[in-house]
């Protein structure tokens, strides 16, 4: 193989030919890289040859090696302005016949005529016919061809590819050593390419067939709109808006809000050096007016927040920002189609304020005329509150007629564990009805996309910055829209998979419900109902939260103290001593039994080598463990005799030493477990304070996740640098250690329980305090089994066990309504999803079919000057028309197998009302 290659270094088959196989006549010293074939010619026939591919790399043999010729050095001249082949009697060369033109395999220069006719068009006209765009409008003696600049347009959007590494890319594809130097035409690429996307995104938008001209183009009119989401006139029935009340909300708008800190710039030019191409006229809002209503409310503080530390709140005013004119780009996204709304994207100046979230929010908004809005945000809990009197604040145009809309605050599934147990409920998308699957983390899925570009953006100037982004952003909404596997496939497979989960979980209710008494699940219909119905309405009871309060070591202690009390006064008393009484003396033994947990954790914490100055800190422990253990073995002679006998029969180890840590104190539960008689009052005093351990244990468990959760997003969101990310990283081990040691702790207390329940005959308490497992169990709210999707992915028990009380049958009623409650949620769930993708089959097949109609509309909508102008612009629209007809019907026979094909395209297909609509949206190109 490498032998090959290398023969390709010489003239291979062609090393005895001496004359051109052309033109029989002249010396075969030439050879071109890039036609078909290795074959040698003589100098006039490779220039002949190659007169319409001035672009092709020609090799010249010394007779030693081959060396790269230009054409241009050969002698090719390229003619504008005349048909190929032809010449122009008043040819004019480029500046100092000095021209360059990038292309995919290099960097070329041409020998370059403009046409000088007195009928000659503008030198920049006469390159972009020949399609090369021209890097200046006058002048021009840089160009890049058409192909070179959509290979990388595309080049862009897949890889991420910076200009900057493009275009060296091409530098060494040209000359890998450096040794013929060039003018840098970086600057002059880059320039085109920023023109190339901007005139790109005017013609996909149909800018160039309205006659007012790009000019008037509006905001947000170049940005692709979302097929699946509500667009009235578009795709919506003629009478949506009469829908009754059971189907309306299949029309309502999913919007989703986040931030991305990574897309920041640094403080580099400024708008007045660096205005946008397209100020307003996609996703960035328009920059004038944005900054305006910024610095009106620069002093406004943000409201601290009442629910988990949320940083996006409490530190909105102190991200730190020197040096960056923008920390990050605030977005609103569709929730279930993760695509950018028009005018939804702007610049972060501190943070994630309201300031700047409210209008990007009000931005995104302005126009839509949706009566149902469903808002997930990080921060809804917070962030709703007070948010119409905010609006009232900002201009007219952007406010909101909330009283005649139904609008929903949520918080993101992934987001939602880190908040409060209130919020965990009042703002889920689980238990809200008429919201399907929607999970709400959308932007975030999209973040992976789009922050691969951060490394280039960061240090771009403000306008071209916004320029790029935007492009970005359009093309991720027509991939996730118009690109048949990113719309058909994945719509189609949501399908399959909600049908089959909604038959699944409607039996698992049906199950559940099968076994309760029905006016008891009717009594829980009634509330949740009620509840459904008044999302906004906080004196309505929340179903999911649980109504009995938990018990806790310190009230059990305190109830046993009281009752003691109440036998002292009755004489009923069966005190051993005169100070401590027998709860002191369970309560002491249980204590004792947490100390020897947690020594054994930091001794092996200090590894299998420790210090002398930890051996020394251990031994102190361990004595002062022992006698607080030998003191309390004197109380056990009084109250439990039989565990003297235990004691003494006991095995002693090798060393005839029991470190204090690892020796059996011998509780009454421990008595039990091995059939040693014990006083029963004392049984039942251990049972009920273990039994509290074990709820305390569990609750320590969950809190210790909850904030591990929470420092996990703070540390990947906000920490940078490895001493920040060390000390997060130590905290975060800490926490850990919490938990773990509380999971230590409700085991052993559980084990107690299961020796007491034998004697007590205790029965129920199992289905509350179940068998913890550390490694699959003690798991945060978000985090699922291995190998469970997130779809699937069920949480572990120690988030079901809410509200354990003393009293057993109250308890489990309200776990088991909760349960009830949860399980008839999962149901709804899965079968409003059902109906929320048909209608949005429905839905893209409408878009799809007025936006064919709205393009052939275009066809004769501009007349120009010249026949072939008319005819780019006719075929072009004819082109898009056909696109969006052949994607209707490429999706309509990929979901004809599936169950809501019968749904798909019955309801109106609303031509009339898109056609009533199509002067409020008449978006325009222009063609160069």
């Amino acid at each position: 193989m490498s032998r090959e290659l290398l023969r390709h270094e010489g003239r291979g088959d062609y090393i005895h030919d001496t004359i051109c196989r052309s033109c029989y006549s002249g010396t075969p010293h030439f050879r071109c890289k890039d036609c078909f074939g290795t074959e040698l010619y003589c100098h006039t026939c490779v220039v002949t040859m190659h007169a319409k591919t001035p672009v092709h790399r020609i090799q010249e043999w010394t007779g030693l090696y081959f060396v790269p010729v230009s054409l241009k050095k050969l002698g090719l001249r390229v003619q504008l302005g005349h048909p190929a082949g032809e010449y122009c009697l008043l040819p004019q060369k480029a500046v100092n016949d000095d021209f360059t033109l990038i292309d995919s395999n290099g960097i070329h220069e041409i020998g370059l005529d403009f046409c000088g006719c007195e009928t000659a068009e503008r030198h920049t006209k006469q390159l972009l016919r020949a399609t090369w765009f021209p890097a200046t409008s006058t002048n021009p003696r840089t160009a890049a061809t058409f192909r070179i600049l959509e290979q990388y347009h595309l080049l862009s959007f897949e890889s991420k590819v910076s200009g900057y590494e493009f275009y060296h890319s091409l530098v060494r594809m040209t000359d890998n050593t450096g040794l013929r130097l060039r003018k840098d035409r970086y600057e002059a690429f880059m320039r085109i390419v920023r023109e190339w996307r901007h005139l790109k995104m005017l013609k996909r938008a149909g800018r160039g067939h309205d006659p007012a001209g790009v000019e008037n183009t509006g905001n947000g009119e170049c940005a692709v709109l979302c097929p699946a989401c509500p667009q009235p006139g578009r795709n919506l029935p003629d009478n949506w808006e009469d829908a009754p009340k059971e189907t309306r909300w299949l029309y309502g708008l999913f919007l989703a809000i986040d931030a991305n800190f990574r897309l920041k710039r640094r403080m580099v030019s400024k708008d007045s050096a660096d205005p946008g191409l397209s100020n307003g006229w996609a996703y960035f809002v328009e920059e004038t007016a944005y900054k305006r209503y910024l610095e009106s409310h620069d002093g406004t503080l943000q409201q601290k927040s009442t629910c988990s530390s949320h940083n996006a709140v409490n530190m909105a005013d102190t991200k730190v920002s020197q040096g960056l004119a923008a920390t990050g780009v605030g977005t609103i996204d569709c929730a279930r189609h993760n695509m950018k709304l028009p005018n939804g994207v702007g610049d972060l100046q501190k943070g994630e304020r309201y300031t700047n979230m409210d209008y990007l929010f009000f931005s995104a908004l302005r126009g839509h005329a949706i009566s149902t809005l469903n808002i997930s945000y990080d921060i809804a809990c917070q962030w709703h509150k007070h948010l119409w009197e905010r609006m009232l604040v900002m201009s007219p145009e952007l406010h909101l007629n909330h009283a005649a809309k139904f609008v929903r605050f949520f918080v993101p599934k992934f987001h939602l564990p880190a908040h409060v147990f209130k919020c965990q409920t009042t703002f889920s998308f689980n238990f809200s009805k008429n919201v399907g699957r929607t999970d709400g983390e959308a932007p975030e899925r999209g973040w992976s996309n789009i922050n691969p570009v951060a490394s280039s953006t960061k240090a771009m100037g403000p306008g071209s910055r916004r320029d790029t982004l935007d492009d970005h952003f359009g093309d991720w909404n027509w991939k996730k829209s118009h690109i048949s596997p990113m719309t058909g496939v994945t719509l189609l497979r949501k399908m399959d998979e909600a049908n089959k989960e909604s038959e699944a979980h409607q039996m698992v209710f049906e199950e559940l419900h099968g076994v309760l008494k029905p006016e008891t699940t009717e009594t829980w219909k009634i509330e949740i109902e009620d509840w459904e119905d008044n999302p906004n309405d906080s004196s309505v009871t929340n179903p999911f939260e649980a109504k009995v309060i938990p018990i806790t070591q310190a009230a059990v202690r305190l109830r046993l103290a009281q009752l003691e009390a109440a036998e002292l006064q009755q004489g009923t008393d069966i005190s051993m001593h005169a100070d401590v009484s027998p709860s002191i003396f369970i309560t002491s033994g249980i204590d004792l039994e947490s100390e020897q947990r947690r020594l054994k954790v930091y001794r092996e914490k200090q590894g299998r080598h420790p210090t002398d100055t930890q051996l020394g800190t251990i031994q102190r422990l361990q004595n002062a463990l022992q006698r607080k253990i030998d003191t309390w073995r004197h109380l056990q002679m009084l109250y439990t005799p039989a565990a003297q006998l235990m004691e003494s029969g006991a095995e002693l180890p090798t060393s005839d030493v029991i470190e204090s840590e690892n020796c059996q104190l011998w509780l009454p539960s421990a008595l039990c477990s091995k059939h040693k008689h014990c006083n029963e009052r004392l049984l039942a005093t251990e049972w009920d304070l273990q039994h509290a351990q074990a709820g305390d244990a569990l609750e320590e468990i969950r809190q210790s996740l909850r904030l591990r959760d929470y420092m996990y997003t703070f540390k990947r969101d906000w920490i940078r640098g490895q001493i920040a990310n060390t000390r997060a990283q130590n905290a975060l081990s800490r926490v850990e250690s919490r938990a773990m040691a509380a999971a230590d702790k409700y085991r052993a207390a559980r084990a107690a329980l299961s020796d007491l329940a034998c004697v007590l005959q205790k029965v129920g308490w199992e289905h509350r305090y179940k068998v913890l497992d550390k490694k699959t169990d003690v798991r945060g709210m978000s985090v699922p089994k291995r190998g469970e999707s997130e779809g699937r992915r069920q949480l572990s028990w120690i988030w079901l066990v809410e509200g354990i009380g003393d009293d057993e049958d109250e308890t489990v009623q309200d776990s088991l309504r909760i349960e009830w409650c949860k399980a008839r949620a999962r149901s709804m769930r899965w079968a409003e999803e059902v109906e929320l993708l048909q209608e949005e089959m429905r839905r893209v097949s409408c878009f799809l079919k007025w936006h064919a109609t709205w393009w052939q509309k275009k066809i004769a909508a501009h007349a120009l000057a010249t026949a072939a102008d008319n005819e780019g612009l006719s075929a072009y629209a004819c082109r898009q028309a056909q696109l969006r007809e052949d994607l209707a019907d490429c999706f309509r026979k990929k979901w004809a197998g599936c169950n809501a094909v019968h749904s798909v395209g019955s309801a109106s297909e609303t031509t009339t009302a898109c056609e009533a609509d199509l002067d409020l949206y008449l978006p325009e190109i222009l063609v160069p």
